[in-house]
């Protein structure tokens, strides 16, 4: 037998295989497609408990697999023999003591016991919030003198569990593949977080890590061969059995099993909501939609990259000859949701884009707000004067995304010093090293809309650019210097999920008081990241758009991000077109308000960034609801979202910039660049583009 052929594939579970339940049926599809002689053994590998993983596959969510590995690796059943493979057991008891572990555990500083459903006699589990390096060795150490041959599985910035020292995941694994007489070469492995790592460092083991992995798995894998996809959750496991040759094609993202439902407890939140496939008409209305969005991208391509609108068909006065230029966050956005659009004179525009914007850089790292096509002359700081903080950030996420899909290293290694400068020049911004940007007032992408000190928005792309910045250092094999980018990614996550998410009730059944509520007095209870946190003050409003990018971008997790969907859809940011920017709305008179927003009458109630509808957070808003499996649900809101797209001011098709939050009428300027682009991806993700239309 070829020693590339897999016999084996072993998965995690959550935000694996699980997290979208649509997905998670494509793999169960595509599994069950496989012949039963010749596909490789399935193994389940969880920090969940066995009788845990056995429910889920009762109740239709997974496959049968061949064998069980629960608990962090401290179980193994064999599913066709119905039995538990005591020999493990003994295995792995050797020399452990969970009595004298957990006194030893419990000793530790702001620790606290998991709930009784997660223990387990070889398995002491406990809750421990942004524990540092030094805090885990000490507790390594500890076991260690006092003779227990223990170990310290830590993931998520909160789970952490004390083990047997073989009973970590790829102890188990690498102790059934021999047991089963299977070459570590020929085992497969998928995952997403840090408790993952030990199967991927096993030698020989071949690996398959999905989008949304949190950077302690990137990082504990970023000098090994693993193949990363660029799909999320089922959907990305899918990709890398492809990219392996387990299975030789993907599911569509249609296929479901019969009498297939919205998920339970959203039925009554989608009321109102007509689902169901697409009839002939809305599919040649969107067969329409894309080809015209592509005529309006093609309008914005210019000489030194994407123009923010189309030059030709906007007439331009006083501040609005800014327009005029190759802006840094509207081209990185056009570029990221055209990548997978396979034309010669699009991909050259992303390169030039990238170009234009980086041989631009001041010698101190800053990436300009935009670059003048006529003349070439950069602008720094955007309207108003003001530093314009987001620009570097898009830049550097765009550039991995370029280099991801056309793996063109001479272009990174050409530009890798200029993208280091950027990132020490954004650093600087985080001046109490809290982790965080501190924002200038209106600094971002909100033009003269008054937000400053932490901003979410900045803060969600801040964590990808220090992610994106680590891989380009892995794709260049500076693994260590791209360990510490992906590591300090992990603690702004961390940063930002503990300060824009405020609860009431203990983190985590953590006893001791949440530390921003104590700074933040009767807060409430928060069912999205609030916009905003100074040292003097907070934003309790719903920055729709920063929350949508939460999630697209593996900050925040399914569940919180299923949570905040309930809350912007209840609320009605989708209407009447998707989707408003920012809930509720600045109005005058309210401590947010400004002054400043009837410069141009632009920021006022539910114009422009406070509160307008832009149809380029919308394309982002059908990917956020598909990718939270509700993939009829985004169909609908792309047919809602082409017609917006339609409507235009002097003409159909104008894909204009944005439309007003009440009348839904479209403002600003016609043939958006980034209003295209964005609807074309989310045409491409759900499957609901020309090719795949055609093919139904």
């Amino acid at each position: 037998m070829p020693n590339d052929t897999i016999r084996l594939f072993c998965s995690d579970l959550d935000n694996t295989l699980l997290g979208n339940p649509e997905s998670a049926r494509r793999f169960v599809t595509a599994w069950k497609a496989l012949p039963a002689s010749s596909r490789p053994l399935l193994v389940y590998n969880s920090g969940r408990l066995v009788a845990d993983m056995e429910r889920l596959v009762a109740e239709g969510r997974l496959h049968r697999p061949d064998y069980y590995i629960g608990g962090v690796g401290t179980r193994i059943l064999d599913v066709r023999a119905k039995k538990n493979l005591d020999e493990f057991t003994a295995y792995i008891r050797d020399g452990w003591n969970r009595e004298r572990a957990q006194e030893i555990t419990a000793r530790t500083p702001g620790i606290r016991p998991q709930p009784a459903e997660f223990q387990e006699e070889c398995k002491s589990s406990w809750f421990l919030d942004s524990a540092s390096p030094e805090v885990l060795r000490d507790l390594e150490k500890r076991l260690a003198d006092a003779g227990l041959e223990a170990g310290v599985v830590y993931s998520s910035n909160r789970d952490l569990d004390v083990l047997p020292r073989k009973a970590t995941k790829g102890g188990a694994l690498q102790w059934l593949a021999g047991h089963l007489g299977i070459p570590l070469e020929q085992v497969l492995v998928a995952g997403d977080t840090g408790n993952d790592s030990s199967m991927f460092r096993l030698p020989g083991v071949k690996g398959i890590v999905v989008e949304n992995a949190l950077p302690e798995l990137l990082e504990a894998t970023v000098d090994l061969p693993v193949y990363c996809s660029r799909q999320v959750m089922a959907d990305g496991v899918l990709d890398g059995l492809l990219h392996y040759g387990v299975i030789t094609e993907l599911p569509g993202q249609t296929t479901r099993q019969p009498g297939h439902k919205v998920t339970p407890g959203f039925r009554m939140l989608f009321t109102g909501t007509r689902l169901g496939s697409l009839d002939a008409q809305e599919k040649d209305f969107l067969k329409t939609a894309y080809e015209k969005a592509l005529v309006a991208l093609r309008k914005n391509i210019t000489p030194l990259g994407f123009s923010a609108c189309s030059l030709d068909d906007n007439t331009i006065t006083g501040t609005d000859a800014n327009y005029r230029s190759v802006w840094a966050r509207d081209g990185s956005i056009t570029i990221i949701n055209t990548l997978d659009l396979d034309d010669t004179d699009i991909r050259d525009c992303q390169r030039r884009t990238l170009e234009t914007l980086l041989n631009a850089s001041s010698p101190t790292g800053q990436l300009p707000a935009n670059v003048r096509i006529g003349d070439g002359v950069p602008d720094y700081s955007g309207v108003g004067s003001i530093c314009s903080i987001d620009s570097g950030l898009w830049v550097i996420i765009a550039f991995y995304n370029f280099i991801t899909t056309t793996n063109e290293l001479d272009f990174l290694r050409r530009h890798i010093e200029r993208l280091q400068l950027a990132m020490n020049w954004l650093t600087a911004h985080d001046s109490n090293n809290d982790g965080l940007l501190e924002i200038p007032e209106a600094g971002d992408w909100t033009d003269l809309f008054g937000r400053s000190y932490n901003v979410l928005y900045d803060e969600v792309l801040w964590y990808r650019a220090n992610v994106c910045f680590g891989r380009l250092l892995e794709f260049l094999g500076d693994y260590e210097r791209a360990a510490d980018y992906l590591r300090w990614s992990q603690n702004i996550r961390s940063r930002v999920l503990d300060l824009f998410w405020p609860s009431t009730t203990p983190n985590a059944e953590d006893k001791r008081p949440n530390r921003f509520a104590d700074r933040q007095f009767g807060l409430g209870d928060a069912q999205y990241l609030i916009a905003e946190i100074t040292p003097f003050a907070f934003n309790w409003r719903c920055d729709v758009y920063a929350n949508i990018l939460a999630y697209l971008m593996n900050l925040l997790e399914a569940d919180r991000a299923r949570i905040a969907f309930r809350f912007m859809w209840g609320v009605g940011v989708n209407e009447p077109w998707p989707g408003a920017n920012l809930y509720p709305v600045v109005q005058a008179g309210d401590p947010d308000w400004r002054a400043y927003y009837t410069v141009n009458l632009l920021n006022l109630p539910h114009h422009y960034h406070n509160g307008g509808i832009w149809p380029f957070i919308g394309g982002m808003w059908v990917r956020f609801i598909h990718r939270l499996g509700f993939h009829e649900v985004a169909c609908r809101e792309l047919v809602r979202l082409a017609r917006l797209n339609q409507l235009g001011r002097d003409q159909e098709w104008e894909f204009n910039e944005w439309a007003h939050g009440q009348t839904g009428r479209p403002m600003g300027k016609a043939f958006q660049a980034w209003s295209a682009a964005c609807f074309i991806r989310a045409c491409q993700e759900i499957e609901a583009d020309p090719a795949h239309l055609t093919n139904d």
